[in-house]
């Protein structure tokens, strides 16, 4: 079975893994809004399309809030940073998994209701958000985005029944959630009793500091404390910091998706270094799919270290020949198919010299869709490459994510729609090899079943049903617009009916 060529894709961001979002929160520092922003800045690459941050000066102080399209230090500059005062300070780096790349999707979300102004960003997806919506909505509630992470703080604004605290209601919460909530009172972090979606503790000059992934905490020289536990609530305020644990027990799922792709190699997962599980997923790589060939070319960047592994395996010379332009920018924004194919080759440019009449293993992250790594292949040969062998230092995606990573629609994964073989004809290479789901694990030093594998096995910790998955919400936009391009155009529309 074939996939469409480049020129049929509606969307070319299907053809690679796309971020999920970060979060960073700061409760206690002079300058929280500026913290929060380097901290946003070091988690960039967990989202590329809105930044925002809410600040507060305390209890009864008034939420100032900025949020924008665009990257970090796009969305902020010095006079946004000053507007944002307070000791206390929520940002979110948003890619949308579910709901459009508009402003209004934008977070993090902020309310005024009984219970006072709350404020929340969220980094994952909710496989129950049709069902809550609808309820939320029957029972009077108006949403202003198509965003499952909308659901959270309307919950949070609903009277709690016999009394109940605010916490109950993330019970009724399925699916993949780290979120961050900042009410006047307090900061409270929240981890899915499956541990999908990292957050880690820190702390700075006294302040308590959640972010995303450890980098962020580099950046700002705060300390590490430890990460937040799957099912885990912690609550920090003036008294100082405390931990619920309102979920029912489940088996860990830690996304493997974290340690092959998305989070940054210096940042530190279940007490191991991002860097090193990658280079040691190139080892294995190497050991199941050996290469003779003359050197070992990385896909900048997340396949630089699992590269670097699978060339120190087989002493094989390790050479940079793809040269990542970094300020490109996103290239499905483009306009037009021929602007597309353009930045296909400024993003990634190739040293001719490097490969010329040479046998080249080229090591990648992942191929999800096919149509970049076949890209790819096409200037390997161009460039006068005499072989191209591709490594995978991930099994292949045969299976559909529900849990806050934007892998398309399973017809759309190539491993989905084709054996090895065509697959390896597909890119136009001499041999193909992916790491296997063993090996996988085996690099990083765990049990398999501390791990999320759906994607690659199809086998998903927490049942999910076809028709209340994040494509639901997407659906909903549809007949929105739909709606409203009628209500603009009746006459027009009474014609086609």
């Amino acid at each position: 079975m074939s996939l469409k060529s480049t020129q049929d894709i509606e969307d070319p961001r299907l053809a690679f893994p796309q971020h999920e979002c970060g979060i960073f929160a700061v409760f206690g520092h002079p300058n929280a809004a500026v913290l929060t922003y380097y901290g946003l800045f070091a988690l960039q690459h967990r989202g590329q399309e809105s930044a925002g941050i809410v600040t507060s000066a305390g209890p009864a102080a008034t939420f100032q809030l900025h949020r924008d399209m665009g990257l970090v230090s796009q969305v902020f500059g010095a006079e946004e940073l000053e507007r944002l005062r307070g000791t206390r300070a929520l940002g979110h780096t948003r890619y949308s998994t579910t709901g459009s790349s508009t402003l209004k999707n934008a977070q993090p979300f902020v309310v005024d209701c009984f219970r006072g102004q709350i404020a929340v960003a969220h980094n994952g997806n909710l496989i129950n958000a049709a069902v809550l919506r609808d309820e939320l909505e029957q029972k009077g509630s108006i949403f202003q985005t198509t965003a499952d992470s909308e659901i959270i703080p309307h919950l949070l604004a609903q009277p709690s029944k016999n009394g109940g605290t605010p916490l109950s209601v993330l019970r009724r919460l399925e699916g993949a959630f780290s979120l961050i909530i900042m009410s006047e009172r307090e900061i409270i972090g929240v981890r899915d009793p499956f541990g999908f979606r990292p957050l880690v503790l820190g702390k700075l000059d006294g302040a308590y500091i959640l972010a995303s992934e450890t980098c962020a905490f580099d950046l700002v020289h705060a300390e590490f404390i430890r990460e937040v536990e799957p099912g885990e609530v912690v609550i920090i305020s003036e008294d100082g910091i405390r931990s619920e644990w309102p979920f029912r027990d489940e088996q860990q799922a830690f996304c493997m998706f974290e340690y092959v792709y998305f989070a940054r190699p210096d940042s530190i997962m279940g007490g191991v270094n991002v860097a090193k599980i990658r280079t040691e997923m190139g080892r294995e790589l190497a050991r199941r799919f050996p290469a003779k060939a003359d050197i070992v070319v990385p896909v900048p960047d997340s396949g630089n270290y699992a590269a670097l592994g699978f060339a120190h395996e087989l002493n094989i010379p390790y050479e940079h020949a793809f040269v990542r332009n970094h300020y490109i920018g996103r290239t499905f924004l483009q306009p037009s198919q021929l602007i597309r194919d353009f930045d296909v080759r400024v993003k990634l440019n190739l040293i001719k010299e490097a490969v010329e009449g040479k046998r080249v293993v080229v090591v990648d992250d992942s191929i999800v869709r096919g149509t970049t790594a076949r890209a790819r292949v096409v200037n390997l040969r161009e460039a006068g490459a005499k072989e191209v062998h591709m490594r995978v230092s991930c099994p292949p995606h045969r299976f559909a994510c529900h849990y806050g990573i934007d892998f398309p629609d399973p017809e759309k994964l190539i491993a989905n729609q084709m054996p090895m073989d065509e697959i390896c004809k597909y890119l136009g290479v001499d041999s193909l090899g992916y790491l296997d789901v063993e090996g996988m694990v085996r690099a990083t030093g765990k049990p398999a079943n501390q791990f999320c594998l759906a994607c690659f096995t199809g086998n998903y910790p927490l049942p999910v049903d076809p028709e209340l998955d994040k494509f639901i919400m997407e659906k909903r936009e549809g007949r929105s617009k739909a709606l409203a391009a009628e209500e603009a155009h009746p006459t027009l529309f009474a014609d086609l009916k």
